[in-house]
């Protein structure tokens, strides 16, 4: 997608950004609280992706087993809750996610205390690549958000699936070549702010939705899956489990090769 150039734009984005549904907004919680606590901060797709496979009673399993707390920015909770409960469609997805708030399973942190750093991300990820003399729009707020709590948390890991945005922690500089496939057409890399925002996301580690996944399969959180005596009828059925829920979760938006799910299933080693 095409965008101005210039940080206007992405301050006028910012600028209309807010919670005006204010569902669990008493559970929005200060940076500060979160102090000295281990963390894993959560993006919008992981959980989407989760949520439309039937998974997030396993992220609940995980969270027992995790002695840390699992975070969301509240730019993150206005997309997965606020916003859909004002729709039909997914009302109940979001729903679904709202109970993981109110039980404390996710904790939400006030965007106020991260907006800064937000605001001067997005600014520069959306003014580092340009095509046609035009800067090229490659992530949302929500997104540079969750990057923005996972620094400042400093946190065991970003919970993170869209390919863009984790090019853009990782290897920022394959964005071009990304960009330039899907424009079919060159790209310009302005070298100075993609230096500063690899500075910025440095040691950031990103976990997708199917490494999360397959560590809840070998603490063997996915067996209720199985009935008892199902290997009699299905050869390989915790493989076959593993697999299947992998490919679910790349069906809804993990960016996940099928040669890496593959990688993933041979180096799982399940709990019995």
């Amino acid at each position: 997608m095409i965008a101005s150039a210039g940080s206007s734009e992405s301050k006028n984005t910012a600028a209309v950004h807010r919670h005006e549904y204010f569902i669990g907004s008493s559970y929005v919680k200060k940076l500060s609280d979160f102090s000295g606590s281990r963390t894993l901060v959560f993006d919008t797709g992981p959980l989407i992706s989760l949520t439309v496979n039937n998974l997030l009673s396993t992220l609940e399993r995980l969270k027992e087993r995790y002695s840390g707390r699992f975070v969301i920015p509240e730019s993150v909770k206005d997309e997965l809750v606020d916003e859909p409960l004002r729709t039909k469609r997914f009302m109940f997805e979001a729903m679904q996610i709202q109970r993981l708030i109110s039980t404390g399973v996710l904790e939400v942190v006030e965007d106020s205390d991260t907006k800064e750093l937000t605001l001067e991300l997005l600014d520069l990820a959306n003014s580092s690549f340009a095509a046609k003399g035009k800067a090229i729009r490659i992530v949302q707020y929500g997104e540079m958000a969750s990057i923005a709590a996972a620094k400042l948390l400093d946190a065991e890991a970003l919970v993170m699936d869209e390919r863009i945005t984790r090019e853009l922690v990782e290897h920022p500089r394959h964005i071009a070549d990304l960009m330039e496939k899907r424009l079919h057409t060159s790209v310009v890399v302005s070298d100075a702010n993609v230096s500063l925002l690899q500075k910025y996301v440095a040691k950031t580690r990103i976990l997708r939705s199917v490494e999360l996944i397959a560590a809840a399969f070998e603490f063997g959180l996915l067996d209720r899956y199985i009935a008892a005596g199902e290997e009699k009828a299905i050869p390989e059925v915790r493989q076959k489990l593993l697999e299947s829920v992998l490919w679910g979760l790349k069906m809804n938006g993990c960016a996940v090769s099928s040669k890496e799910i593959e990688e993933v299933i041979k180096a799982a080693k399940p709990s019995f």
